[in-house]
């Protein structure tokens, strides 16, 4: 299921979109494995074997962001990162946060 919104693309949403509410963030959280509801984000911790790993992937992240001009925070360690969405726009969760999450992989 996570494909059918990996395929999809970000929208703009410049406030016109509101948050989604609670039983829509529920259906898309179990279409992204991995990923845990935590105070209207999204997030995700990813594990690596070393710092080049982890860079390679914060870099791949960047630029799946860019694409879809969709950015999330990350917190980076030497062998990690912790991946959170939200959409500052609507003050919690769009889908925009669920097309762009499985986007990301660890290869």
């Amino acid at each position: 299921m996570s494909s059918d919104l990996a395929a999809k693309s970000c929208r703009a949403n410049e406030g016109k979109v509101a948050a989604l509410n609670d039983q829509q963030i529920a259906v898309l959280l179990k279409q992204i494995p991995g990923w845990e509801l935590a105070d209207k984000t999204i997030t995700r911790q990813f594990k690596f074997k070393n710092y080049y790993e982890t860079m390679a992937f914060v870099n791949a992240t960047a630029w799946i962001s860019h694409r879809e001009d969709h950015h999330p925070d990350l917190a980076v360690g030497y062998n990690q990162c912790r991946v959170t969405y939200s959409t500052h726009s609507v003050g919690g969760l769009s889908e925009n946060d669920f097309i762009c999450a499985p986007k990301l992989k660890r290869s």
